[in-house]
């Protein structure tokens, strides 16, 4: 029996000081999927993500298109599950600055509290508007698991101190995509080829509000890498160029 394809949400937080660079979490060396490799945070779409209730602890809702509701709210989860950074505002309408709990976001990761009930303690409504759509990537047949994946990109919340969860991440960092492409090509990093290949998108731009603006303009294809001879490839019309990734480097 084929496993189903897992809808999922991933993130690129953008900062533009020291200079431009993005958040990426280095996932646990014992866990299932790219286990000790540098990645994006993110991850399946929880029931949770689902609730109707959202539609009153969140704001941003006229911005969402195609890829619906709950997996910006994955998306802005998984953030906060793994790194601690929020994507939220206050009653006022500011930015949240506060510092996220390790033991409230490792009870939101083991399903013991919900997300939505952390964000309505604090008074606070997701930005579903801060989020980006940057790609989306369906994992080709010849992998274990499967995974329809939304990547999004925003503007980090400067404030907000970026922290791994020790549990699926075991490290966090801000790095400058030409810097981590380098480490993946030097094998200083592991770096998969999806995280790859956005990594290069990203690296075209100049500073976050670039790298946003081109997303926003950029037609959205849906990447769905097949297998030609000893190489995975690509659309040639999807952004990346032409792309043919030997299979012995997966």
């Amino acid at each position: 029996m084929t496993d189903p394809i897992r809808p999922a949400a991933t993130i690129l937080l953008l900062r533009d000081q020291p200079g431009f660079e993005v958040l990426m979490v280095e996932r646990h060396h014992q866990i299932d999927f790219a286990a000790g490799a540098l990645v994006f945070p993110g991850g399946k779409t929880h029931a949770g993500d689902h609730d109707p209730a959202w539609a009153d602890h969140a704001t941003g809702w006229d911005s969402v298109g195609e890829d619906g509701a709950p997996l910006r709210i994955a998306a802005i989860r998984e953030a906060y599950e793994e790194a601690g950074v929020l994507l939220a505002c206050d009653a006022a309408g500011r930015i949240y600055a506060g510092e996220a709990a390790i033991d409230v976001r490792a009870a939101v990761a083991d399903d013991r509290l919900a997300f939505l009930d952390v964000v309505r303690d604090l008074g606070l409504k997701l930005d579903l508007a801060a989020l980006t759509i940057f790609a989306r990537w369906i994992t080709p047949p010849l992998t274990a698991k499967r995974f329809d994946t939304w990547f999004y990109v925003a503007h980090a919340p400067l404030a907000q101190l970026a922290v791994c969860d020790g549990r699926e991440a075991v490290d966090a960092e801000w790095i400058a995509p030409r810097e981590a492409l380098d480490l993946a090509a030097s094998g200083q990093r592991k770096v998969i080829f999806p995280t790859r290949m956005n990594l290069q998108l990203l690296a075209e731009s100049a500073d976050a509000a670039a790298a946003i603006e081109t997303a926003r303009g950029r037609p959205l294809v849906t990447v769905e890498p097949w297998v030609d001879g000893p190489s995975l490839r690509i659309q040639p019309d999807a952004g990346y160029g032409v792309v043919a990734e030997p299979l012995s480097a997966l």
